[in-house]
């Protein structure tokens, strides 16, 4: 998979969200996703609802997934846009 895949994959199960997905070698990655839905939730239920966007492709295609995951609100706070 690329980068631009998973993030088509995240941005679908997560309407409303924003996605960066970056790598090195399309195989261990790494993802900013910043989604209303995250609002309230812990931090492994928001890695939970990045993994389901995925699916199978977690393990196999994807060796790798390092996630930070942020409210809007959160995200605004660290004076991101």
């Amino acid at each position: 998979m690329t980068p631009a895949e998973i993030q088509e994959s995240i941005l679908a199960g997560l309407p409303g969200a924003r996605a960066v997905v970056r790598s090195d070698d399309n195989t261990h990655f790494e993802a900013v996703v910043v989604a209303p839905q995250f609002a309230g939730k812990r931090l492994i239920q928001r890695h939970q609802m990045v993994y389901a966007t995925l699916g199978e492709a977690v393990g196999r295609e994807i060796h790798a997934l390092s996630i930070q995951a942020h409210s809007p609100d959160e995200w605004a706070a660290q004076g991101q846009g």
